[in-house]
């Protein structure tokens, strides 16, 4: 048996952490709080999206959408590639309650922008969609008023070809010190450890091929401490994010996250601030995401 191996070039990365600290800052300093009830504030930061997203996207435009008589929105851009299948990348850009919200999840949205800004002029093999959604936040989680939910429920209701979904939710706090980091379940600190210096890519089971391929990709050829994790639906934080309703259309998606309140105590606190963020890391979790997706 002849066995190969495949040894990935390591590519020096593109992300500017001066880049990634201006978007987290911009979409931190609006009116007062984007939260649900201050739609003013959500619509400057979704400006300021769209605005950022035109810069590089072939197309972008609002997804509106009414919850009780109030109109919210979505910021999508379409990149197109060699085939109509569709990767759908996607942040929400609301917070809970009346908080910064620096990783949750203003992190996971300057993260999308400089996707944005490096797949520009890239020959793609598939079609890309950036997503920046509205309304992840309570009260809103779990139910069809989610943006992402309005978002995937269109793509399936117009029988666009859906290859997978991503949905980068906190990717900017990071530490080193000893037992910073928790788990739903105790023993899984002996096989992960108990320093929250990694980035997760979370599964559930049966995830299929898409979230199947871009994990082992992901993980081979990460310049940053990766862990993949995959659990049941039911187990607390698998589903926390707008990957879940993608899985309710039957589209394979992933969750890539720093875990959230299983490491960060600032998680929906007044304390979630741009000074809590690594950059650095953030900014390596982001080169990591577009060698993927430039080499699927």
């Amino acid at each position: 048996m002849l066995l190969l191996l495949f040894i990935a070039p390591q590519v020096k990365g593109q992300t500017d952490t001066n880049t990634l600290k201006n978007h987290v800052s911009a979409i931190l300093n609006t009116r007062d709080y984007r939260h649900f009830m201050n739609t003013p504030a959500l619509n400057d930061v979704s400006e300021y999206i769209y605005n950022e997203l035109n810069k590089s996207a072939d197309s972008v435009y609002y997804q509106v959408f009414k919850i009780n008589n109030q109109s919210y929105r979505n910021v999508v851009a379409v990149y197109d590639g060699i085939s109509s299948e569709t990767i759908v990348i996607g942040a929400h850009y609301d917070v809970c309650g009346m908080q910064q919200g620096a990783d949750d999840n203003a992190s996971g949205v300057a993260g999308l922008l400089e996707i944005a800004r490096q797949i520009k002029d890239s020959q793609l093999s598939n079609r890309i969609e950036l997503v920046a959604y509205t309304l992840e936040e309570p009260p809103f989680f779990r139910t069809e008023h989610m943006g992402s939910y309005i978002h995937a429920k269109s793509l399936n209701d117009s029988k666009q070809p859906v290859l997978g979904m991503i949905s980068l939710e906190m990717i900017g706090y990071f530490s080193d010190a000893k037992h910073s980091q928790d788990y739903p379940l105790g023993i899984l600190k002996l096989i992960y450890g108990n320093k929250g210096n990694f980035i997760t890519l979370v599964n559930k089971f049966c995830k299929g091929k898409f979230a199947t391929r871009f994990t082992r990709k992901f993980k081979q050829t990460a310049n940053i401490r990766t862990k993949r994790f995959a659990g049941p639906k039911l187990l607390p934080g698998v589903d926390f994010s707008d990957h879940l309703n993608y899985w309710s259309f039957g589209f394979s998606a992933l969750m890539i996250t720093d875990t959230a309140f299983y490491r960060n105590e600032n998680y929906h606190m007044v304390t979630d601030t741009i000074e809590t963020l690594d950059f650095k890391r953030m900014g390596i979790v982001v080169d990591d995401v577009v060698r993927v997706l430039l080499h699927y």
